[in-house]
């Protein structure tokens, strides 16, 4: 062991230029959302600028905001990771992308089109407007965006603290006022308090122009890191002649379908399949569909989507995760994958910019590698700002207005805003309190797993809503409720619910090793929501026929 640590790189000091790299970074967001503060200033209705930037946004800002907000630090950590340990199965999740592009193209336009014609903000808007105004149904609504938005928003808290941690690596602690402050405890205050701050300043005008330069630095920092990898298997034919010849043949192989491995076939293609459009239909995208310029603009927000992150995927993820493989060998400490030098599989990335940007492009490289750590710490806020802004608005529109119809527009934006500074705080103490409470935070990481399984339960509606608009009220009610309890019968919360050694919770953990499981509770949503609907009344017929004129752009 201590044979290998003696031959692994030891990475440059970067000097003070994480500093300077992170104050300019810090410096620029708070700007993007003062400059947001004083065009929103001009807007005649608070409201929808505060959430919906006036719905004028163009092509680059709602392509960027849009991938900014789908590709967290889970995509440049946890996936490169994943294809270290696993070899090139992981890399099938990459069809997930065209999926969701598709989505956006096809749901995202008509979500627009409706959503400009009738003035809604949230998704419960739409719902309540088609099926008719219900507090069940906009509260189910809210809640199972809620189930996508507070795991992500806490998550992406934590993962910002690891980063700084990474980021300023030769401190310990800071001394405040007597208190010992680790780097990560001062980077989850740190990015929870900015984050918050440019958020309510700007509101979406702020979240979408921070999205665009996160985006950028991350896009870029995905790209750049392959081609360190490159570099350092001395280019294609060196990277494709090492990984064919020393990788394991499992490595390069896919499981079987039904393969009890976590990136078994079935399991990667539904996930593809239901887990993506899960990602786009959450709140935080649906809002950004509502905020768009025109149809063009979305259509070409999805052709980018469908080009760029490919792109930024294969070099980010299947390069690095394949070759580092090769460049660090893997260590097996208490059963479990790390690194050479005994870290975590989800830093390979991080060790390949450190080692070998130096040496790839000189002086600037240093500087390159902070900017690069923060642009993960980007890939974290610019996850955490767009689901801190839909929270907000969630509970403005779907819980405060239904229970103050006569509060105006700027007044709801104010409490979105106090909703956001108390959601911040909320998250900063789950994740400091994770700390002490391992318990905790691991719940927090099982909710966030399931996160996308719950805000999948939003597709049939969906579809039902932009396309079919055969079902009644009662049956989108029963399909979301039988939908959401079927997701919480797969573990973790199947084995907390109803125990380790029940019967439905066995049943659900095979599950869930060979599908996805949003795609297991949107089967039963559906055909529950089919079988109610036909023995129940459908919305009134005129009410759907203008509802489809609308849809269609008519008058």
């Amino acid at each position: 062991m201590l044979e290998l640590l003696a031959t692994t790189k030891s990475p440059p000091s970067l000097g003070a230029w994480p500093y300077i790299v992170l104050a300019f970074y810090l410096v620029g967001l708070l700007t993007l959302g003062v400059l947001s503060l004083l065009k929103s200033r001009r807007a005649t209705h608070a409201e929808t600028d505060y959430y919906l930037a006036g719905r004028g946004q163009g092509v680059v800002v709602t392509s960027l905001t849009i991938m900014a907000t789908y590709f967290s630090s889970f995509a440049i950590l946890t996936f490169p990771g994943w294809m270290y340990e696993g070899g090139i199965a992981p890399m099938l999740y990459a069809l997930n992308l065209p999926v969701a592009a598709a989505a956006i193209y096809l749901l995202g336009n008509r979500i627009r089109r409706i959503g400009r014609k009738r003035g809604y903000i949230t998704p419960a808007d739409m719902v309540t407007d088609y099926y008719g105004d219900s507090s069940i149904v906009r509260g189910l609504v809210a809640l199972t965006g809620a189930l996508y938005v507070i795991p992500y928003v806490v998550m992406q808290i934590k993962g910002g603290g690891l980063l700084a941690d990474g980021l300023f690596r030769e401190i310990e602690h800071i001394n405040l006022l007597g208190w010992k402050i680790t780097m990560e405890d001062a980077g989850v205050a740190a990015l929870s308090l900015v984050t918050m701050v440019y958020v309510i300043i700007g509101g979406m005008r702020s979240v979408a122009w921070t999205d665009v330069m996160q985006g950028i630095i991350l896009l870029s920092a995905m790209v750049l890191s392959g081609v360190a990898v490159m570099y350092a298997l001395e280019g294609p034919s060196g990277f494709f002649s090492r990984v064919s010849s020393e990788l394991d043949g499992d490595l390069l192989t896919v499981p079987d379908p039904g393969d009890a491995n976590p990136h078994n076939v079935w399991k990667l293609l539904t996930f593809c399949a239901f887990a993506s459009l899960a990602s786009i239909i959450q709140p935080a995208q649906w809002m950004r569909f509502y905020a768009a310029r025109d149809s063009s603009t979305l259509r070409r927000s999805a052709v980018a989507f469908s080009t760029i992150l490919p792109v930024c995927f294969i070099f980010g993820v299947f390069l690095v995760g394949l070759g580092g493989r090769v460049l660090y060998e893997p260590q097996f400490i208490e059963g479990t994958i790390h690194l050479t030098d005994g870290s975590k599989t989800d830093q390979v990335l991080i060790h390949v910019i450190q080692d070998y940007f130096p040496e790839m492009f000189g002086a600037i490289g240093v500087v390159l590698v902070a900017l690069i750590l923060v642009a993960v710490m980007a890939a974290s806020m610019s996850t955490a700002d767009s689901n801190l802004h839909a929270l907000s608005a969630m509970a403005t529109r779907d819980l405060y207005h239904p229970l103050r119809k006569n509060s105006s527009g700027r007044e709801r934006t104010w409490i979105g805003r106090l909703v956001i500074v108390l959601a911040t705080i909320a998250a900063a103490t789950i994740t400091f309190m994770g700390k002490d409470q391992k318990g905790l935070l691991d719940t927090i990481t099982a909710f966030f797993f399931l996160a996308m399984a719950f805000s999948a339960q939003l597709l049939p509606i969906t579809i039902d809503i932009l396309f079919l608009r055969r079902g009644s009220r009662v049956g989108a009610v029963a399909g979301l409720i039988a939908g959401l309890l079927t997701v919480c019968l797969f573990p973790p919360l199947g084995s907390l619910l109803l125990g380790e050694e029940n019967a439905v919770a066995g049943v659900g953990s095979r599950l869930k090793s060979l599908f996805d499981v949003g795609m297991c509770g949107i089967i039963v949503n559906a055909l529950v929501f089919a079988l109610v609907s036909r023995f129940s009344p459908p919305p009134d017929k005129a009410h759907r026929a203008a509802f489809a004129r609308d849809l269609k752009g008519g008058s």
